[in-house]
């Protein structure tokens, strides 16, 4: 006779160890933020402006599955906007200049803040996910 006791499903609780160095948070970020690959330091993290490369040549970390999306341009508005604003605020109380000079001075400024930091912003982020193992699930089909 067949045993038919249902049998219960247990999760598998033992951690997974991933094959790439894993650096400590502090690391990860700041490796990230120089544009280095957050794992082991030794190769560049972007393949492009903000595209990241799928795998790192040297240690073989999957840096395409962070899947960093909407959080570098909203920490990079966060930053440029407490530098632009106050700046704005504090030159029109003090000179009171002209509408068309203060476009010309914050305009460029805001636009060229926001592209010299979004990248290292994207890096940092993504050397913070991939220290926490928060990686892209990857399925079979």
């Amino acid at each position: 006779m067949r045993d038919i006791t249902p049998a219960r499903w247990q999760p598998d609780r033992m951690p997974s160890v991933p094959v790439w160095p894993v650096p400590p948070l502090r690391t990860a970020m700041l490796r990230g933020l120089k544009g280095l690959c957050p794992a082991c330091g030794q190769t560049h993290l972007f393949a492009g402006y903000l595209r990241v490369v799928a795998e790192c040549r040297t240690c073989g970390a999957p840096l395409g599955l962070v899947r960093a999306d909407d959080a570098p341009p909203y920490f990079t508005i966060l930053l440029v906007g407490h530098v632009v604003v106050p700046g704005m605020l504090i030159i029109e109380k003090t000179y009171a200049p002209p509408l068309g000079v203060q476009m010309a001075i914050w305009l460029p400024l805001t636009l060229v803040l926001s592209l010299l930091l979004l990248r290292p912003i994207k890096g940092a982020i993504v050397g913070f996910m991939l220290s926490q193992g928060m990686l892209k699930a990857v399925t079979d089909e």
